[in-house]
């Protein structure tokens, strides 16, 4: 018998606290047509004095266990992906791992920018499948406003806070062709020669700070489009599938323009398209999960259908997920 990792339950946590473009144009020169026209973001969700990534992340694993049905007992395994922690250390992960009582097994964050959450469902998989843990909690959470320069606005209108989570359990199957559910595959990638493009200019061992999000934009759409559209081609050739045999794209929620090009290389419609970068902007980690958790509860995807999710971040960084709901 073959192990497979099963996505069992999902949930998402978006912080009570909006900025609309309205808003943000009385505190920077920009306006809601001009950041609509260039994101297709419409507000973004903030987290208030003393809410940290944590907080967002817990709220969404109570979500998705609920969703899931199964309590701290039964989770043996938390990875977070996440670019912006409480603190330096410990991880997010563990302290979500003290605050719904897991008693056992163990807990780490990841760090891959806006692919954390593709990079941190690829490490459970793998884990899962080998049998080193049996259920496991995947969450992608960010708090990125706070390292914005609220007055540049090519990067202040880009991002929000928020969280995302999975749960994901292991199950035996005679081979994956037989398994009417779970992940199939996952493609992760990185090019650290290019990490000019998109960084922050300070962190815990620089001395000016954690620093600001500073960003080419022109440069990083170019690389975000190829390696998206290549991405995505590698998991359906992994897995001998054409572009029509994907039910749902899930995308990281950068930017609509990008999420676009994406979809039209694939030959992808827009209505195979998840898309919610417009009611929070660019999450970072927790975008993919934010996005699939609307299109579970709303009831666009069902079991059975097959999704494929990709993200690229800071690094670069970038990777595709092929996953049967």
């Amino acid at each position: 018998m073959n192990h497979i990792s099963q996505l069992i339950g999902c949930g998402s946590y978006l912080p009570e606290q909006v900025i609309t473009n309205e808003e943000l144009a009385k505190k920077v020169n920009t306006s809601d047509e001009w950041i609509a026209a260039r994101t297709g973001i419409k507000q973004r969700h903030v987290a208030k004095e003393g809410e940290y990534t944590s907080d967002l992340a817990y709220e969404a694993t109570l979500r998705a266990m609920e969703h899931a049905g199964v309590d701290a007992s039964e989770i043996d395994l938390v990875i977070v992906g996440t670019t912006t922690p409480d603190r330096t250390f410990p991880s997010v992960a563990v302290r979500i791992q003290a605050r719904i009582g897991m008693t056992a097994g163990v807990a780490f964050d990841v760090q891959a920018a806006c692919s954390g959450f593709i990079y941190a469902l690829s490490v459970a998989n793998d884990m899962l499948r080998a049998g080193t843990a049996k259920t496991a909690l995947v969450v992608g959470a960010d708090t990125l406003t706070r390292l914005l320069n609220w007055e540049d606005r090519t990067t202040c209108v880009l991002f929000g806070d928020g969280a995302g989570a999975v749960v994901m359990r292991a199950a035996e199957v005679e081979n994956k062709s037989s398994a009417n559910r779970g992940i199939l595959s996952t493609h992760i990638h990185s090019d650290g020669k290019l990490e000019d493009l998109l960084y922050t200019d300070g962190g815990p061992s620089s001395t000016q700070g954690i620093g600001q999000i500073v960003m080419e934009g022109p440069e990083v759409f170019k690389h975000a489009v190829r390696n998206l559209a290549e991405v995505v081609i590698e998991a359906l050739e992994a897995n001998d599938l054409k572009d029509d045999d994907i039910d749902w794209l899930v995308p990281h929620q950068a930017n609509k323009r990008i999420i676009d090009s994406t979809a039209r290389k694939l030959k992808m419609p827009q209505e195979k398209v998840v898309l919610t970068v417009q009611n929070h902007a660019n999450t970072s980690a927790a975008s993919i999960p934010l996005a699939l958790d609307q299109a579970v509860r709303d009831g666009r995807i069902k079991k059975g259908d097959l999704l494929l999710m990709e993200a690229m971040g800071g690094g670069f960084t970038w990777g595709s997920a092929l996953v049967r709901w």
